[in-house]
């Protein structure tokens, strides 16, 4: 089913819209589940009400969270506005989620400390910028050179959540790692032009625009692989950017050294920048702004964990 007709289409029609490679895959793989939900009847020949007792199915009977049916209507909606051209596509009398919104999970910063007393190497300096930047982890780990200003403490976030462009901090004790890394992705730069190698893939149509650009040393990726590989949709054979579940296992091993019963993973750096500016009385605004975030409303799940016992409740147990 993964290499019928109507789904390379499908993923050609993603692609060519620029979603990015993780949506590109969840999109199919809700397209998928919604044609196995109904015995593998064709898109074309269903419509809006198929739609809708597919996501009362996954709440009703898979008891799945609000943003994992949003984002599965969000790809079946693509499916019939976009790739189908359906003009009236309404969605009507679907049981929606439920389920309460989770408060995210933040280390304090004794914490902090004691993670990253167990982080070193390239994977722990990364770790330590994600919490000192507020970048997701692909976008600290999709970092072009061209993108970490030094005189200016700035690192421009391209193409983030929504395909928005921000500029995020760049914290003084990771300077010296970036330098580095900079001084690192230059040898192996050098190094691939001489075998023939040395283009990297750019965004979007950036490429067919700017067709030699992605040779240059300023567009190569700031945490480049230790390997040449091909990528899985350029199909170009180049040094791209490290994996994430690189940071994924450093960041779990570092948890269980330190001891810490949270469960952690690379967002929660995120989580935790947030929390701690809060903290130390920056205003929500730049809060917002540093981390991307188009409503302040979605900011302003921090202060519901910085004020977690914000009236300075004494429990009655603490005087028996």
């Amino acid at each position: 089913m993964a290499d019928s007709k109507f789904l390379v289409q499908v993923k050609n029609f993603i692609r060519a819209n620029h979603k990015s490679y993780s949506t590109e895959k969840a999109y199919l793989g809700w397209i998928k589940r919604y044609i196995l939900f109904n015995n593998k009847k064709h898109p074309k020949d269903m419509g809006a009400e198929e739609v809708s007792l597919f996501l009362t199915h996954l709440v009703v009977h898979e008891n799945v969270a609000e943003n994992t049916q949003n984002q599965a209507f969000n790809a079946l909606v693509f499916l019939y506005k976009k790739f189908f051209k359906v003009d009236q596509f309404e969605i009507k009398d679907v049981i929606r989620s439920q389920k309460p919104r989770v408060l995210p999970v933040v280390l304090s910063r004794s914490e902090i400390r004691e993670l990253f007393s167990f982080l070193d190497g390239k994977n722990g300096d990364i770790i330590r910028l994600l919490y000192g930047s507020g970048m997701r982890i692909n976008e600290c780990l999709r970092l072009r050179i061209k993108d970490v200003n030094f005189e200016r403490k700035e690192i421009i976030v391209r193409q983030g959540k929504f395909k928005k462009d921000r500029v995020t901090i760049l914290p003084d004790a990771s300077a010296s790692f970036l330098k580095n890394q900079l001084q690192v992705a230059k040898i192996y730069h050098e190094s691939d032009l001489k075998k023939g190698y040395g283009k990297t893939k750019l965004p979007d149509a950036l490429d067919k625009k700017y067709r030699n650009q992605g040779s240059e040393f300023y567009w190569q990726y700031f945490f480049s692989a230790d390997k040449i590989s091909k990528d899985p949709r350029s199909q170009l054979t180049a040094r791209h950017h490290i994996k994430d579940q690189n940071i994924t296992r450093t960041l779990k091993k570092a948890r269980t050294q330190a001891g810490i019963t949270k469960h952690v993973k690379s967002h929660t750096m995120r989580h935790s920048f947030a929390t701690h500016l809060l903290e130390d009385g920056y205003d929500i605004r730049t809060v917002q702004e540093l981390l991307g975030h188009s409503d302040v409303k979605t900011t302003m799940i921090y202060t519901h964990v910085l004020n977690s016992n914000r009236f300075s409740i004494i429990s009655p147990l603490e005087k028996i």
